[in-house]
């Protein structure tokens, strides 16, 4: 792990396309900026942890209820 200390306005780059940098810090709390290409998706650990968790789930449903997913789906479009 790196750790770095940065004052309000100081920034951190990460490869040639991502700065992150401190916006605001107050009490315990710190408020940070990510400038990033639109195509590199950025997320709360949080937020990470429950799309991964989602993405687990729907990965293992089994077959028969793929199946009747579809089924239903199909039947409201018609």
């Amino acid at each position: 792990m790196l750790v770095l200390t940065r004052k309000i306005n100081e920034c951190i780059n990460i490869g040639q396309d991502i700065e992150i940098f401190v916006v605001e810090i107050k009490d315990d709390h710190v408020k940070i900026g990510i400038r990033a290409p639109k195509d590199v998706p950025i997320y709360r650990q949080e937020i990470y942890k429950s799309i991964l968790k989602e993405n687990e789930i729907a990965a293992s449903a089994s077959k028969s209820a793929l199946e009747s997913a579809s089924k239903a789906i199909a039947n409201k479009i018609s």
